[in-house]
């Protein structure tokens, strides 16, 4: 996400980083670009205006001019003004009131609610610990409950039973009276949308939530539609008391302006975006890492996040047994491979880490990707347990074997083979550096696991950020 607006900002604000002094002139010429860089990455006209006149008069200012890296002060202003932009802080679901908590989902036919409503079921579940019931409003759309029901099954989240012939606002009643009876904490309604706004549908979302009262109304729009997404956010706050947006498809969106734009123009926070198809695939917004990420800062604080999340600690211990007695096999490059995939793989990662963007452009035309890792995992499956155990016994005739079983050319086994030596050598002179007990603390060892010294660039933070551990 936000691909294309971060590689034309790293081209602007790149030639302010280093200068010596800079004056009000070539500021100004720099807003300028920004300003193209924003309109391009389809940001509604009045928000990249209103973003750039904020940025230019904070950095036309003395403090800055004047200060001894000036262009350094200009990326930071234009980092806080991204910030403010999308929304300055995170924004969770207010979701612990007197129970039944009724989140009210909204939006126009194709913007993905259903499947959010059960994402969010699911994250309210597993992440927040409540008892969450689900109930499909759409009586218009064929099948629309019965997806709802098997998504339910999917995320293991109860579903109203479905009823013939009821109307929005009975199934809104009798779903707030099963969420009472069955001690639910959260009934998330997945409300009828349209193929546009229309009175009729919003006289049906005012009649609902006359009924349920809900406590958080969400609207779920479609980032890949840009400025329809504003135009159709715009057209919601002006006639329902919305709580917070929900953006989907934001991994497929590499302009951004949908998520720069909407809370300019909604006056409400994006809540939640959604970064692919599985159930899973929903995270929180975080305004000030997703500006970091726009500049190429990356982001640390989600990376480690997604790490303790997917990480067994147990798992994680075994391996650093192990590597302090010096083993590392191909089990283990399988294991490391598998890690990744869990952790969203090599594309999510690399938008993560910060400075990584020239390197993430030379892997994409190198053909490393998604699909390597499915090929490397190939290769190792295709070995035997004792070739896995000891690969230095691989001869041309094995590698044959094993790359005609994986798919592959021989050249790509040799390829997996030196990086394993390549890995394994590195675990050598991490237990040289005296790292396997930072490993150790790393996967669970501490308050405030570290990691190795010089294993990240300088200036980043060694421990996990307050409230971060990993799973048992």
């Amino acid at each position: 996400m936000f691909e294309s607006l971060s590689d034309r900002l790293a081209g602007v604000l790149g030639k302010l980083r280093g200068r010596g002094t800079l004056t009000e002139l070539e500021v100004r010429g720099a807003m300028r670009e920004v300003r193209i860089a924003l309109l391009e990455a389809d940001v509604a006209l009045p928000v990249a205006k209103a973003f750039v006149d904020r940025a230019t008069d904070r950095a036309v200012g003395a403090e800055v001019l004047k200060s001894v890296t000036p262009g350094q002060q200009v990326v930071k202003i234009v980092h806080d003004v991204l910030v403010e932009t999308l929304g300055s802080k995170a924004a969770d679901l207010e979701v612990d009131v007197t129970p039944p908590a009724v989140v009210m989902m909204v939006g126009l036919q194709g913007s993905g609610k259903t499947t959010t409503t059960a994402k969010l079921a699911r994250y309210l579940a597993e992440k927040r610990r409540k008892k969450v019931l689900m109930a499909s409003l759409d009586v218009n759309r064929p099948a629309a409950q019965e997806q709802l029901r098997v998504l339910g099954e999917q995320v293991q989240v109860a579903t109203l039973p479905i009823v013939p012939g009821q109307i929005p606002t009975d199934i809104a009643r009798r779903a707030l009276q099963a969420a009472r009876l069955q001690g639910h904490d959260v009934l998330l309604l997945d409300t009828a949308g349209r193929l546009h706004v229309d009175e009729q549908l919003m006289a049906e979302m005012a009649a609902v939530a006359g009924i349920a009262a809900p406590v958080e109304t969400l609207l779920v729009v479609d980032a890949l539609t840009g400025q329809d997404a504003v135009n159709v956010a715009r057209s919601f706050a002006e006639r329902i008391a919305l709580t917070g947006v929900i953006l989907t498809r934001m991994d497929g969106d590499a302009r951004g302006g949908a998520a720069l734009s909407m809370r300019e123009v909604t006056g409400k926070p994006i809540k939640f975006i959604g970064t692919g198809e599985k159930v899973d695939a929903l995270e929180p917004f975080h305004p000030e890492r997703a500006a970091s990420r726009i500049l190429g800062m990356g982001d640390v604080v989600g990376l480690v996040e997604r790490a303790a999340e997917t990480i067994n600690r147990a798992e994680a211990e075994r391996m650093a047994e192990k590597l302090a007695r010096g083993g590392f096999d191909m089990t283990d490059l399988l294991a490391q491979f598998r890690q990744m995939k869990r952790m969203g793989g090599l594309g999510a990662l690399a938008g993560m880490l910060p400075g990584i963007g020239k390197a993430q452009a030379q892997m994409q035309a190198a053909g490393i990707d998604d699909r390597m890792l499915g090929r490397l995992e190939a290769i190792i499956l295709s070995m035997t347990p004792k070739e896995r155990a000891r690969p230095e016994i691989l001869n041309a005739r094995r590698k044959i074997r094993i790359a005609k079983g994986a798919g592959v050319s021989v050249q790509d086994v040799n390829r997996l083979l030196k990086m394993h030596a390549e890995m394994g050598a590195a675990m050598k002179r991490l237990k040289k550096m005296g790292g396997i007990k930072a490993l150790t603390g790393l996967f669970g060892g501490g308050e405030q696991p570290a990691l190795p010294p010089g294993l990240l660039p300088p200036g980043l933070p060694r421990g996990l950020p307050p409230g971060i551990r990993f799973r048992r």
